[in-house]
């Protein structure tokens, strides 16, 4: 839902930024087109890659918004992008936004086809990061973190995503869209997916812990 300031994504200059997977990705908007964007399937050095990259936008990536996605995925990568998303908009003087990132994905996978989409992409400790999407772009159920078994069951058709091949061809059925999230994508969002809470996604608790045994916080 969005929270106290309605903003659309359709209207003004918006900067979108996309580093929670393998992949890293910025996109600028004005008015809900596309002016730039560049996607990179970098698996590792996005801290290095996201700077310069936004910096090879039109006008440096100037936007009167920033959209980010919120996770799940690496640690490292949604929080290099929640940084430099809070970086750009107190420098700007702007809002800075969030979008749970498989919301991106089952928008990329259900283009402009009415019909349900699991999102699957790789987790931690051999597991998966699953959660169904509606027609309608919201979420049928939480984020989970499963075992490949255990998402395999999952009832929905149609599975995008890093492990959709792998999930429909545990499970024996389905259709997959294997693909990865993509800022250039974000107008294929609902503006209900979008948060002004930027708390990362992660979708199980961190490896690292602090001495004493307790879990880092999402600063």
């Amino acid at each position: 839902m969005l929270p106290d300031t309605a903003f659309s994504l359709r209207k003004g200059r918006v900067l979108a930024v996309e580093c929670a997977t393998e992949a890293c990705s910025v996109a600028l908007f004005q008015d809900g087109a596309l002016i730039a964007g560049e996607f990179r399937q970098l698996g590792r050095g996005h801290a290095e890659a996201l700077v310069p990259m936004i910096a090879a936008l039109p006008d440096r990536g100037k936007a009167d918004a920033i959209v980010t996605g919120l996770g799940p995925g690496s640690f490292t990568g949604v929080r290099i992008a929640l940084a430099a998303a809070r970086a750009l908009a107190l420098a700007w003087g702007v809002r800075a936004w969030g979008y749970p990132t498989l919301a991106l994905i089952a928008a990329m996978a259900r283009g402009d086809e009415a019909v349900d989409v699991l999102a699957a992409t790789t987790g931690g400790h051999g597991e998966w990061f699953v959660q169904g999407f509606g027609a309608d772009g919201g979420a049928l159920a939480p984020l989970a973190s499963l075992a490949p078994q255990d998402a395999a069951a999952q009832g929905i058709a149609r599975v995008a995503g890093s492990q959709a091949q792998a999930l429909v061809d545990l499970r024996g059925s389905g259709e997959a869209r294997v693909l990865w999230p993509d800022a250039r994508a974000l107008m294929q969002l609902p503006d209900s997916a979008l948060t002004g809470d930027l708390s990362p996604l992660y979708g199980r608790a961190p490896d690292a812990r602090l001495p004493g045994g307790l879990l880092p916080t999402a600063a």
